[in-house]
């Protein structure tokens, strides 16, 4: 005589039932993917958007495993400050009107103009500061990973190259220590 074990194998053993793991992102190239994805989707992150005379808009737009998705809107005039974003490595990606980021590394400044779909990928400790410099709204999507937990603000006016150039170091000789 059969058995519900016989036929259906052992109910313990349940992971032949249940459905695949979803795959999430692990490197810069697939966060990156999953930006420009989210970006594609105009009609999820559209109608979330909000300007705010007051300050930046920002709201969290997705979680996963040790990453997280934030949407943030910019009206002419408005910066994120000079900062860097901790331990977190992340993907900015530009949905909407012009961004300019300054970077500062130990090797210098950089400036650029962000345009829709253009994308900035950058490890911890990167040193930046994102405007808005434009007549127009823009709006932003930044994934972080690991998910955000500190963002170190700098003295514009007393970060420099020369300066940053220190800190590495100074980072570098107490990591050996």
């Amino acid at each position: 005589m059969n058995s519900d074990v016989s036929i259906a194998g052992d109910p313990l053993d349940l992971l032949h039932l249940l459905p695949p793991v979803p795959r999430h992102p692990v490197t810069v190239a697939e966060f990156a993917g999953l930006a420009r994805a989210i970006a594609a989707d105009r009609a999820r992150w559209a109608p979330l958007v909000r300007y705010d005379a007051a300050t930046r808009w920002y709201a969290r737009l997705q979680t996963g495993p040790g990453y997280e998705v934030w949407l943030l809107s910019w009206l002419p005039g408005q910066t994120s400050g000079l900062h860097d974003h901790g331990r977190s490595s992340g993907v900015l990606t530009v949905l909407d009107g012009t961004l300019h980021e300054r970077a500062l590394t130990a090797r210098g400044e950089t400036r650029r103009a962000l345009s829709p779909g253009r994308q900035r990928a950058f490890g911890p400790g990167y040193v930046h500061e994102v405007a808005n410099e434009s007549l127009e709204g823009a709006v932003s999507l930044h994934v972080y990973f690991p998910g955000l937990t500190e963002m170190t603000p700098y003295d514009r006016s007393a970060c420099t190259p020369g300066a940053l150039a220190g800190q590495e170091s100074g980072a570098r000789s107490h990591a050996q220590a």
